[in-house]
């Protein structure tokens, strides 16, 4: 056991040496590659919207972690994705800024699929940025066994090999097990520089509420919609006023929304039959906004129709692209 010294805890010096980090991360990796799902297990809150249809991260949703020795703040950016419109060219160019600004970016590839064309694109978009470590994160390991998850790590680090990335850390997740979640943070957490926290303790995201709860809406919307109406949904969130003359220990907030769709005939989609299925639409967002909000809600929601808007530029800066 060798002597033992008199002194247990460490001393105000020896305390003071592990510097405070604080930082940018952000999560990358195609359509579905369960990123916004390990932002919820980070954070241990919902906040990026999750839906198990791609493409519906539109918004830059920053989860924070907040820890004794860091603070993370994740970014979440839209997927990269080949642009066939305008929106994905403009989410396209949103992405290369968020990764050229960020600390670290975790690469998100899913344990049960093998690496296909998709990934191989961001992968060499990635290579491409030097100067920005780069964590490999397996997700979904909780869908494999060991025998596949050991073949997915090798042919990553003979991805980053082939394209001249030197990976920081190769990490299996699974977010839904919580598996490997508190690892991740540990792991991302030296690669961050030294620095104050940049938010307060409480705060779990800096998105501005307005559009988290559009999101949750929106989330709600595409439910279900299965292939129907993938992107052709936006919320606008118009107001949210607390009613007046209400007595202070039940207060209530409306919230007036539009739901926009491109055209008239996905009007009915949404809507359903005799109006059934935006009321659960609203009934299902409004539990998520007053527990995001901590306060009963009024929502009242309006379908409208913006022609074509994914691919007219005046629409999409109105509905905040």
């Amino acid at each position: 056991m060798g002597t033992m010294t008199a002194r247990t805890s460490p001393s105000p010096t020896e305390q003071r040496e592990t510097p405070h980090r604080s930082g940018f991360a952000c999560f990358v990796g195609r359509p579905n590659a369960g990123k916004s799902t390990l932002t919820n297990a980070l954070v241990g809150t919902k906040v990026a919207i999750t839906s198990n249809r791609p493409q519906t991260t539109r918004h830059t949703v920053r989860g924070i972690v907040h820890r004794p020795d860091a603070q993370l703040v994740l970014v979440d950016t839209p997927g990269l994705h080949k642009p066939r419109t305008l929106l994905g060219e403009r989410l396209n160019d949103v992405v290369r800024t968020t990764w050229a600004e960020v600390d670290v970016i975790g690469f998100c590839l899913p344990a049960d699929q093998k690496l296909g064309p998709g990934d191989r694109y961001i992968a060499t978009e990635l290579a491409g940025i030097k100067k920005t470590p780069k964590v490999a994160i397996v997700t979904k390991t909780d869908l494999v066994e060991s025998e596949q998850l050991a073949q997915q790590l090798l042919a990553i680090d003979r991805l980053g090999k082939e394209l001249g990335i030197e990976w920081a850390e190769i990490v299996p997740v699974s977010a839904v097990g919580d598996r490997q979640v508190d690892l991740l943070a540990d792991l991302l957490v030296p690669l961050l520089p030294e620095g104050p926290t940049l938010y307060a303790e409480g705060d779990l995201t800096d998105e501005p509420e307005q559009v988290m709860v559009a999101e949750l809406i929106r989330e709600a919307a595409l439910e279900g919609v299965r292939d129907e109406l993938p992107h052709s949904i936006a919320v606008v969130v118009e107001e949210m006023l607390p009613r007046e003359g209400r007595p202070a220990d039940r207060p209530l907030l409306d919230v007036h929304a539009n739901l926009y769709i491109e055209r008239p005939s996905q009007k009915g989609i949404i809507i359903g039959p005799k109006g059934r299925r935006l009321k659960e639409v609203g009934t299902k967002s409004r539990k998520h906004i007053e527990a995001l909000l901590g306060t009963p809600v009024f929502l009242d929601l309006h379908v409208k129709v913006a022609k074509d808007w994914q691919r007219d530029p005046k629409q999409l800066r109105k509905l905040g692209f």
